[in-house]
């Protein structure tokens, strides 16, 4: 049973540092979690990284373990009892992924051990079949675009609404995505300004009021409550 919480942004205006999905994040671990692997790779200070998601997870009743202050990386994701990777650069963080050879072992034991994974903007981005849908700049190259895989579609984190009124003359996040899919075999990409996904082995539900979209080669965007249209493999 695959267990996952899937946010699209750290933090919302006038909020701190995950305040805004605290009851999803306690619903989700409850009381079966007591300690939390945090994977800080996708900034560059992982130590004040590591600090702000210590706090606010021991605010929340959870004791954290950073995977950079570990020894031995790949011990500590097979001793986890739940896993978080935090946002920042998502070529960054996959690279120090497979770096430190953690994609394989994150996917089985979240896929086949049923640990509960928790993302965040980039975590979220690197949970899904692949980065190629990430906001952010190649600032480093990891081996591979494909990610861990544990769902069977795509993610574009914050993203936003086409504006008629901008005098933006760039190309909207529809016209990317609509790029993505001009290429062969590309899977669908879930969109959504602001969401916390949740899967449950096969249950699936967006928490937050605005519903997500989902874009496809396709169906141009098509609004969905993730319940009844999205089931895992």
């Amino acid at each position: 049973m695959r267990r996952l919480l899937l946010v699209s942004n750290s933090t919302l205006y006038g909020s701190g540092y995950l305040d805004h999905c605290e009851e999803n994040i306690r619903s989700f671990f409850s009381r079966d979690v007591k300690r939390v692997l945090f994977v800080p790779y996708a900034l560059h200070d992982r130590d004040e990284y590591a600090k702000i998601a210590r706090n606010k997870f021991q605010s929340l009743g959870y004791e954290v373990d950073s995977i950079h202050e570990a020894a031995d990386p790949v011990e500590a994701v097979r001793k986890a009892e739940a896993i978080f990777i935090g946002g920042g650069n998502t070529f960054r963080l996959l690279k120090c992924l497979y770096d430190n050879k953690l994609v394989t072992e994150i996917r089985k034991r979240v896929l086949e051990e049923g640990v509960p994974y928790m993302g965040s903007s980039a975590g979220t981005n690197v949970a899904t079949i692949s980065i190629n849908t990430t906001n952010d700049m190649p600032i480093v190259f990891p081996p591979s675009f494909s990610a861990i895989g544990l769902v069977p579609f795509n993610i574009n984190p914050h993203y936003l609404d086409t504006d008629p009124n901008s005098r933006h003359m760039g190309e909207t996040r529809e016209q990317r995505i609509t790029q993505f899919h001009e290429e062969p075999g590309t899977p669908c990409v879930l969109v959504s300004q602001h969401y916390c996904f949740v899967q449950h082995n096969t249950y699936t539900h967006s928490t937050r009021s605005q519903q997500p979209l989902i874009y496809s080669k396709d169906t141009v965007c098509t609004h969905v409550y993730m319940r009844h249209n999205i089931q895992s493999n």
